[in-house]
């Protein structure tokens, strides 16, 4: 009997191992099955089936437990880049701290070995921008780590290709990983201005001839944004996020490489929204269409379209007492003449400064703050003293949001 129920699940395993994704890379492709693949997606782990609709092939994590994930892709017909977290220097890992490596690199063995023959799986992400925030001298610890790392994965799995994703291409990354982690196979840029218009070509300049994939991009990055006098950031609304990266996703387009606007849920980071493709409530944004408008494919409403914030603004000071408020104005529309919902709110402004999307808290609501709310505007007032966020939420009903915000101080 035993041996009857072993028999019987070998059989049930056996079709996810017959079936595993053949996965190299030959010269600047990636190549699956024989045919050249190229990796568009973003990092989620739910709604999978909406994320296919778009054209998406490919998901990608960051290090987290995969195989729920990657059962779900299976189901849904997207690859993963399974992320291997390596730790940052700048959150205090240090790689002269041998036991410390030894355990990371146990840690990624066990990971290997227990998902290599996982039918979604596309490559492995060694590391996600183990680099960020350090000079060039402090960096020069992270890259023989990042190839000690790639060598144990490959070793372990030669039937799947390595990633690194750098934070943004710079003038030498490509070129230090060529030097210094040759067990890398693929390189991903995660870039968050308009230098990713010019990153795949700065790689190509630096001697990289593997393939390349733009592993995340989005909005403007909260570090190069304007910002106001005292400190605070000016976030884009998401109609001006998803005109941005309509230009990311032709430029990938028209270098051949893949493509991955994130992030395909909703987190805090200087706000819930900047990064968000997403709402919490679970309407999508703007930059949705253009994803699907990319690759080919459908979003989630079909043919509904989202709506668009024509002008957010104050009407009143921006910096102002308790007593004397201030006004915001708002132009908002719908490309299919939706009638639209706006909704209103007061955050504090964030008081965490976190880098490369360290987790941080949600900053509290005061909703004593709204006074007057309407389509077209606010008015503000009542508030203790400190910095604050007005946001609003421009909703059309069937599924599709807009959103933007607006940072003020009160003395």
């Amino acid at each position: 009997m035993r041996r009857a129920l072993s028999l019987a699940l070998s059989a049930l395993l056996l079709p996810s191992v017959l079936h595993a994704a053949q996965v190299s890379v030959r010269g600047a492709d990636i190549i699956v099955d024989g045919k050249p693949f190229i990796p568009n997606g973003t990092s989620a782990e739910t709604r999978l089936g909406e994320l296919k609709a778009l054209g998406a092939n490919t998901i990608r994590t960051y290090g987290q437990e995969p195989g729920e994930i990657l059962d779900a892709a299976q189901r849904a017909g997207l690859k993963v880049i399974v992320g291997l977290w390596l730790g940052h220097p700048r959150l205090g890992f240090d790689y002269a701290n041998r036991a410390a490596v030894a355990q990371q690199l146990e840690t990624l063995r066990h990971m290997v070995e227990r998902y290599r023959t996982h039918p979604a799986l596309l490559m492995w992400g060694i590391g996600n921008e183990v680099e960020v925030d350090l000079t060039p001298e402090d960096a020069m610890a992270v890259w023989p780590a990042i190839e000690e790392a790639a060598k144990l994965a490959k070793t372990l799995d030669g039937q799947h290709p390595t990633l690194v994703a750098l934070a943004e291409v710079g003038q030498d990354k490509a070129a230090l990983i060529r030097r210094h982690a040759p067990s890398i196979d693929v390189i991903g840029i995660n870039g968050y201005g308009d230098g990713l218009l010019t990153a795949v070509k700065r790689a190509r300049a630096q001697g990289w001839t593997g393939p390349l994939i733009l592993t995340e991009m989005g909005a403007q990055g909260h570090w190069d944004a304007p910002g106001t006098p005292w400190g605070a950031k000016l976030e884009p609304t998401s109609t001006a996020k998803a005109d941005r990266v309509r230009r990311y996703l032709l430029t990938a387009k028209q270098a051949g490489v893949g493509a991955m606007p994130f992030l395909w849920g909703q987190k805090q980071e200087v706000t819930p929204t900047w990064y968000s493709l997403l709402l919490p409530t679970g309407e999508w944004t703007e930059t949705v269409e253009a994803m699907a408008e990319s690759w080919g494919g459908t979003p989630p409403g079909g043919a509904n379209r989202a709506p668009r914030i024509l002008a957010l603004t104050f009407a009143g000071p921006v910096r102002f007492t308790a007593d004397s408020g201030t006004q915001v104005r708002l132009t908002a529309t719908d490309p299919d003449g939706d009638p639209l919902r706006m909704d209103w709110a007061i955050m504090a402004e964030t008081t965490v400064r976190s880098v490369g999307g360290d987790p941080e808290p949600v900053p509290p609501s005061f909703p004593a703050g709204i006074h007057d709310p309407s389509p077209v505007g606010v008015r503000i007032a009542g508030l203790p003293p400190g910095r604050y966020r007005v946001f609003v939420t421009v909703r059309d009903g069937r599924g599709a949001a807009a959103t933007g915000n607006l940072p003020f101080e009160v003395q």
